[in-house]
């Protein structure tokens, strides 16, 4: 069994790729750097990610792959599901040993995944945008906690950079402990050294602006006039406004 180990990231994939079609010899495992490798195992190549090797597989991808279809790819990438870099891997051979556009091959089980796990992480990425709750520090800024089942953060920046273009704001994963900062003119990745303060998912009273409370009361009185509890369908909520949410929603925590 040949097995490459990298550093797991996306980068290093690609450079997997490529090192496998320079060897002439694809690999059947992809461990971590820490990882211990397989029973079996025989051969175990060591892969150094290089941004140039990274960038020629991902211009080739492009080549034969539509826009979408690259977006799909890293919607994989971001899922952190278990072997998706080996599926990726398996994905994109095949887009460069076809003759034509794997794309719409759903008879090839690798292809029909893709498009399946792309689908939950483009879903996780639309229920972002749309439950993200924003609370006023004390000095200005707009903090929202997140806490995706996916990595997918990173495909809102668009949205959230567009939308919120005039505040300063930072929305942060707590489960992944990382988010982005943006300034007025730039999105940047950011982790704290001290975050445990955030992880309930609510400022505190030391770091919340004085009218924050007011706004949350008002958001929460302004759901509440809003119902007809005559039409209250709990399961019917729940499906679209998925619970592991709601303690970061202020309207939810009445």
């Amino acid at each position: 069994m040949l097995v490459f180990r990298y550093d797991k990231s996306f980068e290093g994939l690609l450079t997997c790729l490529f090192d496998a079609y320079s060897r002439r010899a694809f690999p059947e495992r992809l461990i971590s750097m820490d990882e211990p490798p397989p029973l079996f195992a025989g051969e175990i190549h060591g892969v150094v990610a290089e941004r140039a090797k990274a960038e020629r597989v991902w211009a080739g991808l492009e080549r034969r792959l539509t826009r979408p279809v690259c977006g799909m790819l890293m919607h994989v990438w971001l899922s952190e599901l278990p072997q998706s870099d080996e599926l990726l891997m398996r994905y994109m051979r095949k887009a460069f040993d076809a003759q034509a556009s794997i794309a719409t091959m759903f008879t090839d089980p690798d292809v029909l995944e893709v498009k399946k796990i792309a689908a939950k992480v483009s879903k996780e990425r639309e229920r972002l945008t749309q439950f993200a709750r924003f609370q006023k520090a004390a000095d200005g800024l707009f903090f929202a906690p997140v806490s995706p089942v996916y990595n997918a953060l990173p495909l809102t920046l668009d949205y959230f950079t567009s939308r919120f273009a005039d505040q300063q704001w930072l929305i942060y994963d707590l489960k992944r402990r990382y988010g982005y900062y943006y300034d007025l003119a730039t999105a940047a990745e950011v982790t704290l050294d001290d975050d445990e303060r955030l992880l309930s998912g609510k400022l505190n009273d030391a770091l919340m602006a004085q009218d924050e409370k007011l706004f949350q009361t008002m958001w929460r009185e302004y759901t509440v006039s809003l119902t007809i509890r005559e039409r209250l369908n709990p399961a019917l909520q729940r499906q679209h406004m998925p619970r592991r949410f709601w303690k970061y929603m202020p309207e939810k925590n009445l």
